[in-house]
């Protein structure tokens, strides 16, 4: 196997570990607040001001926070793996 076809396959592997990772993040975020509603709804139900409860806080942090995930994805893609495939293309040229 070529040195390139060996960063290749490098650059690939850490695609993954990154996606696994943050794939695994959101779906403990997403898991966590899932069994909240179903075994503490009281929990969920409890006000902290007038017309929030701590439901309503948690499900929009779960939405935004698969924002943030996705913005850190798209982020290292766009610098960090874009760069690693342009660099090992004009290698192979």
């Amino acid at each position: 196997m070529h040195d390139h076809e060996q960063r290749l396959h490098a650059i690939s592997a850490h695609r993954w570990r990154i996606a696994f990772v943050l794939s695994a993040i959101m779906l403990v975020a997403y898991y966590g607040f899932i069994l909240l509603v179903a075994f503490d709804k009281a929990l969920l139900a409890s006000r902290l001001n007038e017309g929030l409860s701590l439901g309503i806080l948690l499900g929009a942090l779960v939405i935004v926070f698969a924002w943030v995930l996705t913005i850190i994805y798209t982020k290292w893609a766009n610098g960090v793996y874009d760069r690693e495939i342009e660099e090992l293309t004009h290698l192979a040229r």
